[in-house]
């Protein structure tokens, strides 16, 4: 028969364990290793633990430890097209998203080159282009749901893969949708179009009265529509 370890022997395996093993990637060497990756036209094991001055072995251990985070993936090529293949480190788009973006400033941009080219009107149209669009992606989703309360929480998960935490919930009989993070808030606040648009997405999609009794834009601590 076989007996089991007793909890001393096991406490005892985990501490060995946790002497053994490797530290996990300390935050600033894991944003410079991501910088190194990016600027590098052939990020191999080698030539990054040169430009780190670390030793091969360590720079692995990194590099593992972004993988396991889903920011970086290791491809085989052939560096300048000749030669040997090797394993080249490449971000993956999660390692991208790391990266400081500045889409609020280009949609800012774009929004309003169209309305000094072609009127205020015109953004709306851009608006009404983008609600039409989404109602089709997202009017699958719901469908799949009789009930408003199904709708609402479908919405709300698909909400959420965007960015927006959002939730649904019913109090006393009536149901609402928060919204406690905007992806876009300086497009929102200087266009209020986009949130002209979204209520109006919300109502086609749901196909019930939905209006606003909070939004972040104006400095509400939450987006919350009362539907129904």
């Amino acid at each position: 028969m076989t007996l089991l370890p007793t909890t001393s022997a096991l406490q005892a395996a985990s501490d060995a364990a946790s002497l053994t093993a490797p530290p996990s990637l300390p935050e600033r060497t894991k944003s410079k290793l991501l910088d190194t990756i990016k600027a590098c036209d052939c990020a191999t094991a080698q030539t990054l633990a040169d430009k780190l001055g670390v030793t091969v072995p360590a720079i692995r251990r990194h590099l593992q430890d972004l993988q396991d985070a889903g920011q970086i993936e290791v491809r085989t090529e052939k560096p300048g097209g000749r030669g040997r293949p090797q394993h080249v480190y490449v971000l993956t788009e999660a390692g991208e998203a790391t990266f400081p973006k500045a889409y609020d400033a280009l949609c800012l941009d774009v929004l309003g080159h169209v309305e000094q080219l072609f009127g205020e009107g015109a953004v709306m149209q851009v608006m009404d282009a983008r609600r039409l669009a989404l109602y089709a992606q997202l009017s699958v989703v719901l469908d799949r749901h009789s009930e408003l309360g199904g709708k609402l929480h479908a919405l709300a998960i698909t909400l959420n893969e965007h960015g927006y935490a959002a939730r649904a919930y019913q109090e006393g009989g009536q149901w609402y949708l928060v919204q406690r993070n905007c992806p876009a808030p300086a497009v929102a606040k200087q266009f209020p179009q986009l949130c002209q648009g979204e209520l109006a997405l919300y109502r086609d999609l749901l196909k019930v009265p939905v209006s606003r009794e909070a939004r972040l834009s104006c400095g509400a601590a939450e987006c919350r529509y009362k539907v129904g």
